[in-house]
């Protein structure tokens, strides 16, 4: 082992070990592995930001657009209308979900497909009187599961495509993912529709999130301020500091019989005024003695959940939202945008006291209160995704067909070789930006920037790591402990093991690593490196043990009130079905035929 070589597996090791600790952004774990590998010298400084403009972080980034113009157009609520119906069974439900979320996957962002269906699961849940536990996984699920049947439907196959194309000089076309992952997809789906959410915990059956959040009755109160109430001439942003001491949340103002407009945050209060008071019984008989208030009779007329002005909105927290890692009071929520953070849940457990502090996590479910119309702009602003559509999004329904054409037509260019992927999902973009499906100020907020610098960092970390001979060490040794092993045996070992680092680590980042490997394995092997591509494509795309391996499992957390060990009881078994039918049928399809690499 050389010294760049030992610098690299040192920088990876940290990097694996800071991904999996998970305190660290992992956008920002990368980008610092790149600054260190630069200034060590073991990346080269003219490829320092290659990584940026390299063909597979340009088309997730597109993918991500095209897939943000495709909810605008009502395409998913147009197939979702006809799909909600709280009187089926659950089983023919999850079918009919996890069956519609794969194809979705299919040809558009994983994460994006699971974000425009998981409103839809929530309702039919509701309808049907039963808890969202015992569907989501199961919808999580088919949406990592279709993504593996088209180049553009999840970004490792973008990136093992990009790879096959600087390695042997072709990339992988749209479809040729299509025989090994639309079969992983099919029997992937009947598992969950029939056998997988049966392993769910029961107790987690009895959780309803949604349901627990907006179950306020317990701690909203009016209280009235008398002649001698020390907040007689405050503003209502003046007790702040009084209220949250007492472990209160003042959330607004009636006065003479009339709710004042938002939250009052601004009004004087006079004598005779009524706080709305949001806390346990006892913080509020604590605000009561502090300020000099007086218990008066709850008005449900007026209360709470009444006023024109207000509403209600849940959202769930994914990674890299700017309140990831950070609380309301920190961001200034109530302050700057009127907007009162009413409670938190996370993995079932219930948080109401005191929730301006607490630091919100990756999969925490918010309810927000609010004036309605500011609601969707700060739901925007926070990075989250509402869990239900209650009128805050202005669909163009009448240009669905549009865009599914645009879309269409660039797949089908691209599909033939008309057109370079890149190229085609371009100009789809620029054509929807044009008929006003996307507007302007949505292109930049539809990307995912945290995956576009994570790819443009690691992608010239693997490629020192290739250019050093680390990957090619690597092979070596996986190909020394297999000694004696026929080569498909290999191939099962390393679908194995980048699937356990996938569970673990981010997708993405697990094949810009694996990818190099598979390529000097079969080197070693004088294979074709396609059947080991194609294993690695499949084996990173399928994270179903932990909530930390994809997205879209720490998506679904907090909905549906899981816990960290939930996951493996579904998915172990599903991983293992996969590799079971994955690695024969890859043999079938890209045989290991003797290669002249």
């Amino acid at each position: 082992m050389n010294t760049d070589q030992a610098i690299l597996f040192g920088l990876l090791a940290l990097v694996f070990t800071l991904l999996v600790w998970g305190r660290w952004r992992y956008d920002l774990v990368a980008f610092l592995a790149l600054t260190v590998a630069l200034l060590a010298g073991v990346v080269p400084s003219d490829q320092a930001f290659a990584g940026f403009g390299h063909p597979a972080t340009v088309i997730v980034a597109l993918v991500l657009i095209v897939s943000r113009a495709l909810s605008n157009a009502g395409v998913v609520e147009m197939v979702a209308r006809y799909l909600v119906d709280g009187t089926r069974r659950l089983g023919a439900h999850i079918a009919i979900m996890a069956g519609v979320a794969a194809s979705l996957s299919a040809f558009m962002n994983n994460v994006a497909a699971l974000a425009l269906l998981m409103p839809v699961d929530l309702e039919a849940a509701a309808k049907a009187k039963r808890s969202p536990a015992l569907t989501l996984m199961p919808l999580s699920f088919a949406t990592i599961l279709g993504g593996m049947i088209t180049l553009i439907g999840t970004p490792p196959n973008i990136v093992i495509a990009a790879y096959r194309k600087d390695a042997l000089g072709e990339a992988f076309g749209m479809f040729d993912f299509a025989p090994v992952g639309l079969a992983c997809a099919v029997l992937g789906v009947v598992f969950v529709a029939t056998l997988g959410w049966r392993w769910i915990p029961a107790a987690r059956g009895e959780h309803d999130t949604a349901k627990e959040l907006f179950d306020l009755e317990d701690y909203v109160a009016e209280v009235k301020v008398p002649e001698n109430s020390a907040a007689v001439g405050k503003r209502v942003s003046e007790l702040d500091d009084v209220a949250e001491e007492q472990g209160c949340e003042i959330v607004g103002v009636i006065r003479r019989g009339q709710r004042l407009p938002g939250l009052a945050r601004r009004v004087e209060l006079a004598k005779g005024d009524l706080l709305v008071v949001q806390a346990k019984p006892e913080a509020i008989d604590k605000l009561v003695g502090a300020l000099g208030l007086q218990y008066t009779r709850a008005d449900r007329d007026r209360g709470l959940l009444t006023g024109e002005d207000l509403a209600l909105l849940e959202v769930v927290v994914p990674e890299g939202s700017r309140i990831a890692g950070r609380s309301s009071l920190s961001l200034r929520l109530l302050y700057d945008h009127g907007v009162t953070l009413l409670g938190v849940s996370r993995r079932g457990v219930r948080f109401t006291e005191r929730v301006r502090k607490l630091e919100i996590q990756p999969g925490d479910v918010l309810l927000l209160l609010g004036p309605r119309e500011q609601l969707p702009d700060t739901a925007n602003w926070l990075g989250g995704l509402p869990l239900a559509e209650r009128g805050l999004r202005v669909l163009q329904r009448g240009k669905a067909g549009l865009a599914l054409g645009v879309f269409g037509v660039a797949v089908a260019l691209a599909s033939v070789g008309v057109l370079k992927l890149p190229i085609a999902l371009a100009s789809a973009v620029g054509v929807l930006v044009l008929a006003n499906v996307l507007p302007v100020r949505q292109v930049y907020e539809s990307v995912e920037w945290p995956v576009v610098v994570l790819l443009g960092s690691m992608i010239p970390l693997g490629a020192a790591l290739e250019q050093s001979g680390g990957t090619a060490l690597i092979a070596r040794q996986m190909v020394a402990a297999a000694s004696g092993l026929p080569p498909a045996a290999v191939l099962l070992v390393l679908v194995v093991i980048t699937m356990t680092l996938s569970d673990v680590l981010n997708n993405t980042a697990t094949a810009v690593l694996a990818a190099p490997i598979a390529v000097d394995i079969a080197r070693q092997l004088g294979v074709s490196p396609d059947p080991f591509l194609m294993g690695v494509a499949v084996a990173a795309s399928c994270a179903f043990l932990t909530p930390i391996g994809h997205k879209n499992n720490t998506l679904i957390l907090g909905p549906g009130g899981y816990r960290f060990g939930d996951y493996w009881r579904m998915g172990l078994p599903l991983e293992s079905l996969i590799v079971l039918v994955s690695v024969p049928l890859i043999l079938w399809v890209w045989p290991l035929t003797p290669s002249d690499l």
